[in-house]
């Protein structure tokens, strides 16, 4: 599974973006089960956010879906923390 986050906005507006290839991982079941619940609870478009606030593109297997600070799950929101430390 190829799971990809991209990150805008913000009061810098600097874009980060990282990916996640769960190919031969050991902890590839985990990374699965995360990456569902996150994109089942995101929205097909850009949600509303608030000013200054960050806005996510979370893309699993070539599946979109937007998200937006203060409106994160908390799956959401540990696998954008996941992707964007462990993600090249």
């Amino acid at each position: 599974m190829r799971i990809q986050v991209r990150r805008t906005g913000g009061f810098a507006g600097i874009e980060r973006q990282a990916e996640v290839d769960t190919a031969g991982r050991s902890d590839a079941g985990e990374w699965h089960a995360l990456a569902e619940e996150a994109v089942a609870a995101g929205r097909g478009t850009p949600p509303q956010g608030v000013p200054d606030g960050f806005r996510y593109e979370i893309t699993v297997d070539g599946r979109t879906v937007h998200a937006a600070d203060p409106r994160l799950t908390s799956q959401q929101r540990e696998l954008i923390t996941r992707v964007l430390k462990e993600g090249a």
